[in-house]
């Protein structure tokens, strides 16, 4: 595990803009966030607080405050002998994820194709696009997260948007993309292509079928690359 000092992770320095005039709690408090849910601090990763006082340019008081909001919101834990660090999701938790994902995207894509409108169909299918275009795997995996992101929003349930926003924190903490993984570009890719096809043609049965087949993928990938295949 690769030391927190490393500058390319770091959470961002302090600047002039709106997010500095924030009480300092709150700034340290949505710089940690931000760091954890763009993989600038990975799972497992130590936090010390004079280091992260010292690049944000604020005491240990703020950093303190935001540490305890992190942890009791499941992002940071406690870790004898190494002290506070990015949580980590055992087996099991990951497991209980995406089971909740296969429910929750499903459920999504089945009302996306029942609600979605004529615009909204569009903009699945310019996403779709976007994918396809991506190089590597993280414009893979931010187009990926666009495209389920707007098939919620098409789903138009303000109670499934409740509750697949619980589940933004636990993603948070999966670490790297299964789209690194050789293949899982391609097959992404695929699994998606089905699930706007399905909405499109607004068979609802077929586009919940395709999205929990995509979570379920994308789940055995994501055990593989943290626990082994075996």
């Amino acid at each position: 595990m690769k030391s927190s000092s490393s500058n390319a992770r770091r959470p961002a320095a302090r600047n002039n803009g709106t997010s500095a005039n924030a009480p300092r709690g709150e700034f340290v408090y949505a710089e940690l966030r931000a760091a954890i849910g763009t993989g600038r601090l990975l799972p497992g990763e130590r936090l010390r607080e004079t280091e992260i006082a010292d690049q944000l340019g604020v005491s240990r008081t703020p950093v303190r405050e935001a540490l305890k909001r992190l942890e009791l919101e499941g992002l940071v834990a406690f870790n004898q002998p190494r002290g506070l660090i990015v949580n980590e999701l055992a087996q099991a938790q990951i497991l209980q994820l995406y089971a909740m994902r296969e429910v929750l995207e499903g459920a999504a894509a089945r009302f996306a194709g029942e609600q979605a409108s004529a615009l909204e169909l569009d903009a699945l299918k310019h996403l779709l696009a976007n994918q396809r275009a991506a190089k590597a795997p993280v414009e893979a995996a931010v187009a990926n997260r666009q495209l389920h992101d707007a098939i919620a929003r098409a789903a138009h349930n303000e109670y499934l948007l409740r509750a697949m926003n619980v589940l933004t924190d636990a993603l948070a903490l999966l670490g790297e993309t299964t789209y690194t993984v050789p293949g899982r570009m391609a097959s992404g890719l695929r699994e998606n292509a089905e699930i706007v096809e399905a909405i499109v043609n607004r068979d609802p049965d077929a586009a919940e079928q395709a999205a929990r087949r995509h979570i379920l993928a994308a789940g055995a990938v994501r055990v593989g690359m943290r626990f082994g295949k075996g």
